[in-house]
């Protein structure tokens, strides 16, 4: 297994069962501890929104026989994430709705007017926080569009990677074959030199030896 992966897999670990415990107690906090928690808890949700994207990365770079495990077990987290958001939604929607309670509790104490200025401003800022929560949702969306296109970029260059290197291997395996044949010309060559000298000796040979009985035969005549 990749140790990059092991790392930001015990990282989730550790965060994932740190927003866990502080869900459990956000219950027993009120007023400005509360939202603090909560602020927490909500950052702690984007860094392990984070960390799934990099181990998402970093399996789909790998190889195929290593890259299915560390999918299935993405797969998984993924869905421990989602539980700890609903999590965290359900207890800042409690605290939304103490603080609604709250609201307007003492907007019944004051007179009208107040009242209703109070509901302007109210309106007025719930309005901005919905134009702001829906930019920061075009915003996830631009950035998982542009992770999306690195994911696909990356594997693209690995299975080009893994192209050359099948190309290398294969020329190197050609230049061996060029290699033995060279060798093998090489020592046929030497051996067809040897059985010409070879030859050669004993052609020699015989032509001496039927001189040399000529030149008796002939002596022997005379």
């Amino acid at each position: 297994m990749s140790e990059i992966f092991e790392g930001y897999e015990r990282q989730y670990c550790e965060l994932s069962a740190n927003v866990a415990r502080k869900c459990s107690s956000v219950g027993g906090l009120d007023g400005e501890q509360k939202k603090q928690k909560l602020s927490e808890l909500k950052a702690s949700l984007d860094e392990g929104e984070s960390l799934i994207r990099r181990m998402d990365l970093e399996a789909r770079s790998l190889p195929p026989t290593q890259k299915a495990t560390l999918l299935a077990k993405l797969r998984e987290y993924k869905s421990d994430l989602n539980n700890l958001k609903r999590e965290v939604k359900r207890a800042s929607f409690a605290a939304d709705g103490l603080a609604s309670r709250d609201d307007l509790l003492e907007a019944g104490l004051g007179d009208s007017a107040t009242s209703t200025d109070h509901r302007g401003r109210l309106l007025v800022s719930t309005e901005r926080l919905n134009k702001s929560g829906d930019r920061i949702k075009d915003s996830k969306r631009v950035l998982l569009e542009t992770e999306e296109l690195g994911v696909s970029i990356l594997q693209d260059l690995h299975q080009q990677r893994q192209t050359l290197l099948h190309s290398t291997d294969t020329l190197h395996g050609v230049d061996d074959n060029i290699s033995k044949s060279r060798r093998l010309l090489t020592s046929m060559t030497r051996r067809m030199m040897r059985n010409k000298w070879i030859m050669g000796s004993l052609i020699g040979v015989l032509l001496a030896a039927i001189l040399l009985i000529a030149y008796v035969k002939w002596n022997s005549s005379r």
